[in-house]
């Protein structure tokens, strides 16, 4: 074993051996893998091997394309043979819900290149004969599904690694971790000592303790899952072609062939964590002990659907660990607040997403950033607030709904309420209902007497409707009141605050007692934030973002700040407070301030230090509803005093509370773009109309400047649009294809009913040589395609004058 590498992966699964094999194709060979025992010890050995496109996330699904494309080329490179079978694969839809997330799933799928059509029960007959179709409503068919050879595939890019210069050591646990000044890290293993520049966490079932080697948690959590495998059945092996794989998520199953048998898996209900506290280190290639009780409804529905089960005898039952994150989705990336430690783990889907990983991870080792956004599996989407317990009841509430439909507007009841301000038991009495981001609840709207207080998870218009409705009109015609604690916010402070700023963000700086409104690009120009800046004082500055994404940004200002000379302080949950907005928000605020507040002491875009009632608070004159609108801001134990003083004092001026829901119709009346929807780091200023924000001349040279003046000079090739959607009872979400002239040319990105307008809204990107005034396009909503027309004014305030009067 050598003594210095240039990165350590720590893992010899199959993510570990991906991690590693790609980290040589981009070009770095003087790498390595650690394993403790042999590759594939732990999850990789047990897994069924089965391998599929589907998922919520675009990314996410063409990654898995990747991965699954990629296994030819790589027998092709390793000469070792992956076990191919590209059987096809349907996922049956027993309600009338499942097919509209089938109907959505396939619409994202044609402009995502990818090849899969919705068949009926006679179809779904003739392509898997041993499938019972009674209640069936219809299936989504991918040609791509398929399973493999898990160990000829781990074996595969291992040996594809090693052709290209890579070393594996086997046989050698690593005991400890050690961070070193210059960045790198020492690696101490029972065979000896380790310098690695980069270190990465792909340990599986052992990450958490790899983890806390170096003094990280990571959120994962071991779950038992068992599949069962079938004798020899006539049914299976007197057929010229293979059956194609079968999901049926009523019955919690997977199905496919495995040599003259079958395979039948199952994410039951009544599911088991596993390990608890912690992974033993002696566990290596052993099973669980069968718990066929616990599986004993899944079975019987498993006969109904498939009555070959009964004539085919069990021959064995395999019961073994795999690791989730709380979402489900993989862990990846720098892992905020160290140096050059990297994590590859919590990859359950490990066939289907193994490639994809091992992509991502390299191309941002190697490049600096990866080449699409990845932040659905980045390992910066949860922060330091998650704990083991959180982990384990999300995991859990994963497991269980790993079939179920993924709804745009539903939200899980695991783990609530985590987080909370002090508010919360205030909007609790009013009728709340909340939503969850980031371990925080938010208020999504709030019930009217006689509705429950629970949204009915739907693609269509839910029970929310009417009641944001109303929130929206109190906002447009009075005054409404929201909590603004669901924004990232960062105090950055010192001597050289203003120049790191300059640098770090695209925009403009703003002068004392100012705001501003700008991006922060990656060095490749794309969009990794999207940020308001407020100048306190001449070295103190308020940074505003989005919520979700304090990991995130926290991680790029620590991997850029200067050695001394700037301050960042996370204030995201003890700085909060309330907006108003709506013409009678100055009438308001006027009479609580104590300050003037007219339209030429308080301008648009200008930040105050001012007393309410019994607080200091700061306010900053600016709304995301695009009305005038004030957002207040105080320290978290102010906050139920704040809102007494408001409260009180918009009694008769029809103040009204509103929540999340109301808060993004209102926003598409003015188009304004959303983190993560519109502005994410697959697109670019000018592509999103950010540009207007880019200070192009300014002197310093900010990161990503090169590459935001070549895009400029060069022009985009799509341009984010506002479009009028004809819709009936179900508008956009986003990632619904936008046809012309019988072709898919754009996407959207956002959308909902602006309820002040009457109109369904969508935002979406077309090529630039179809944008024209009132342009007619189709966009596909449930299968069904609706007339849109492009807009360029704003549906409310198109000149702005309330926002800025």
């Amino acid at each position: 074993m050598k003594s210095h590498t240039r990165v350590a992966v720590i893992g010899g699964g199959v993510v570990g051996c991906s991690v590693l094999y790609h980290l040589t194709k981009l070009g770095w060979s003087d790498v390595m893998l650690i394993e403790r025992s042999e590759l594939t010890s732990g999850s990789t050995w047990h897994a069924a091997g089965g391998f599929h496109t589907l998922n919520a996330d675009t990314n996410m699904a063409a990654l898995q394309g990747y991965t699954i494309e990629l296994y030819k080329d790589l027998e092709k490179l390793s000469e070792q043979s992956c076990g191919l079978h590209h059987v096809g694969g349907l996922t049956l839809a027993t309600t009338p819900d499942r097919m509209d997330f089938l109907k959505a799933e396939r619409a994202k799928h044609r402009y995502m290149g990818l090849d899969t059509e919705i068949v009926g029960p006679e179809e779904i007959r003739k392509l898997s004969p041993i499938t019972n179709t009674e209640g069936v409503l219809g299936a989504l068919y991918d040609p791509l599904d398929g399973h493999l050879d898990p160990s000829g595939t781990t074996h595969a890019y291992a040996k594809a690694a090693r052709n290209a210069g890579a070393e594996i050591v086997l046989r050698t646990p690593v005991v400890e971790t050690n961070p070193r000044p210059d960045g790198s890290w020492e690696i101490v293993t029972e065979q000896g000592t380790v310098i690695a520049e980069h270190i990465v966490n792909a340990a599986g079932l052992w990450a958490r303790e790899v983890g806390a080697l170096a003094g990280i948690y990571l959120p994962l959590h071991p779950m038992e899952h068992q599949y069962l495998v079938t004798e020899e059945t006539p049914d299976v092996y007197e057929r010229d072609s293979e059956l194609p794989h079968v999901m049926d998520p009523e019955g919690e199953s997977y199905l496919r062939q495995e040599g003259r048998g079958l395979v039948i898996g199952f994410y039951e209900q009544s599911c088991d964590p596993w390990a608890v506290e912690g992974t033993p280190l002696d566990f290596g290639h052993e099973l669980l002990p069968d718990k066929l009780d616990r599986i004993g409804d899944s079975l019987e529905l498993a006969f109904r659907r498939y009555p070959v089960l009964e004539r085919a005898g069990i021959k064995t039952i395999i019961n073994g660990p795999f690791t989730f994150a709380p979402d489900g989705n993989p862990l990846v990336g720098p892992v905020p607040g160290l140096r050059n430690y990297w994590s590859a783990c919590a990859v359950m889907a490990g066939f289907s997403q193994g490639g994809g990983v091992g992509l991502t991870l390299a191309e941002w080792m190697v490049e600096g950033e990866p080449s699409r956004d990845v932040f659905a599996m980045d390992v910066a989407r949860f922060g330091d607030w998650i704990s083991p317990g959180y982990t384990r009841a999300k995991v859990r509430e994963n497991y269980q709904r790993r079939f179920s439909v993924g709804y745009p507007n539903e939200e899980l009841p695991a783990a609530r309420p985590y987080q909370t301000t002090p508010a919360y038991g205030i909007w609790k009495e009013q009728r709340a209902v909340f939503g969850t981001a980031y371990g925080m609840e938010a208020v999504n709207y709030f019930a009217p007497e006689g509705e429950p207080l629970f949204e009915t998870p739907s693609f269509r218009r839910s029970n929310a409707f009417e009641a944001t409705a109303q929130e929206c009109k109190a906002v447009r015609e009075a005054v409404g009141i929201n909590e603004i604690h669901n924004f990232g916010k960062y105090l950055v402070t010192g001597p050289g605050a203003e120049a790191w700023l300059d640098r770090i963000m695209a925009g403009r700086i703003p002068k004392v007692g100012r705001l501003s409104l700008t991006p922060m690009l990656s060095p490749k120009g794309k969009l990794i934030g999207d940020f308001t800046i407020s100048r306190l004082a001449e070295e103190a500055f308020q940074l505003t973002a989005s919520f979700g994404a304090q990991a995130y940004h926290l991680r790029w200002f620590w991997q850029h700040l200067p050695e001394e000379g700037v301050s960042i302080e996370n204030v995201s949950t003890r700085r909060i407070g309330f907006q108003i907005a709506g013409p009678n928000a100055r009438t308001l605020l006027d009479r609580v301030a104590m300050a003037e507040v007219s339209n030429e002491a308080f301008p648009f875009m200008a930040i105050r230090e001012m007393d309410i009632g019994l607080c200091r608070a700061l306010v900053q004159r600016v709304s995301y509803t695009g009305d005038l609108g004030y957002e207040i801001y105080v320290d978290a134990e102010d906050q139920i005093a704040l809102y007494e003083t408001l409260s009180a004092a918009g009694a008769d001026l029809g103040l009204r509370p509103f929540g999340m829901r109301a808060m993004m119709s209102l926003r598409l009346e003015k188009a304004f773009g959303s983190w993560m929807r519109e502005f994410k780091p697959d697109y670019t200023p000018v592509e999103t109309g950010m540009d207007r924000f880019v200070s192009y001349n300014k002197p310093a040279d900010f990161i990503g400047k090169a590459a935001a003046l070549a895009e400029k000079a060069q022009g985009p090739k799509r341009r984010l649009c506002t479009f009028v959607v004809e819709a009936e009872d179900a508008d956009t979400w986003g990632d619904e294809p936008i046809w012309h002239d019988g072709k898919v040319v754009g996407f959207v990105t956002s959308g909902g009913f602006a309820h002040h307008a009457g109109k369904s809204v969508a935002l979406g990107f077309l090529p630039v040589e179809l944008i024209t005034e009132e342009r007619e396009v189709e966009i596909e909503i449930l299968g069904k395609h609706c007339k849109a027309r492009m807009i360029t004014d704003a549906l409310f305030d198109p000149k702005a004058e309330r926002m800025r009067g």
